[in-house]
């Protein structure tokens, strides 16, 4: 399905190549492909016609993050964040829609996100919590709140702000309508009553070919870290390197957790 969604996408491309949304789209279905190189490509020739449409920048900071290049992430996404600044925000269609079809992130709210997750990646964890802010702030949905909230928390305390930290979760309620991030929502719930990520850890360790089971079991792993365990943290962060779902951001998070802890 995603080829044929590509060869259409390059259909619309060629008949309308000065269609800045005809080039996102081709790169978008690459990157589903699993074609990174292709799609950081296309990204950049498309910011060359287009350079003051951040979406280029916001789609391959994205992609370079899921390559491993944080620094070039980086720099991509704070320069998309600059171009978006003082605009109106405009919700982000969807490529893999949800069961309800209902998109959840917008342009501004994905800059942020990924920006902080780049700085999360990078060990940046007092930067991390200024962009996942950020994208909290600008979040229209329970699903986006979930989402920055939970990356938000950890990165404050790894930042060592135990307080802000604790605050963060005020607006994480038991009656969210979450579609998406019911792994993180079900995370931050345990995170809060200080009970509870064991048995989250075990139920997805149930099943690690899951999509689902790097989210879980990085969360798991970073509270373990935080909790002070750090030999039962490394288990979990070496566990996870075993799924095949090897551009999740919990598999990313656990390579650069394992790799730093190999520094130490």
């Amino acid at each position: 399905m995603q080829e044929a969604l590509l060869a259409t996408a390059l259909e619309a491309r060629a008949a309308a190549p000065d269609d800045a949304d005809a080039w996102i789209w081709v790169g978008r279905r690459q990157a589903y492909l699993g074609r990174f190189e292709d799609a950081v490509a296309t990204f950049g020739e498309g910011l060359e016609r287009f350079p003051g449409d951040a979406r280029f920048l916001r789609h391959r900071g994205h992609r370079r993050i899921t390559q491993r290049r944080l620094a070039a992430a980086i720099a991509d996404l704070e320069r998309a964040a600059e171009l978006v600044a003082g605009r109106p925000d405009e919700v982000e269609p969807d490529g893999l829609p949800n069961e309800r079809g209902i998109p959840t992130s917008t342009l501004q709210t994905n800059i942020w996100y990924h920006l902080g997750l780049a700085r999360y990646l990078e060990a940046d964890f007092a930067g991390a919590a200024g962009a996942w802010e950020r994208c909290r702030d600008l979040a229209a949905n329970p699903d986006m709140l979930v989402a920055a909230t939970y990356w938000l928390y950890l990165s404050l305390r790894r930042a060592g702000e135990e307080e802000a930290a604790t605050r963060a979760l005020a607006p994480i309620g038991e009656d969210l309508d979450v579609i998406e991030n019911d792994s993180y929502y079900d995370l931050l719930r345990a995170f809060e009553h200080g009970t509870g990520v064991e048995a989250l850890l075990a139920e997805a360790e149930a099943d690690r070919a899951a999509v689902a089971y790097p989210t879980t079991a990085y969360g798991a792993a970073a509270w373990t870290l935080l909790e002070g365990e750090a030999a039962a943290a490394r288990r979990i962060f070496a566990a996870i390197l075993d799924s095949p779902a090897v551009t999740a951001f919990g598999y990313i998070a656990a390579e650069a957790e394992l790799a730093r802890l190999a520094g130490l």
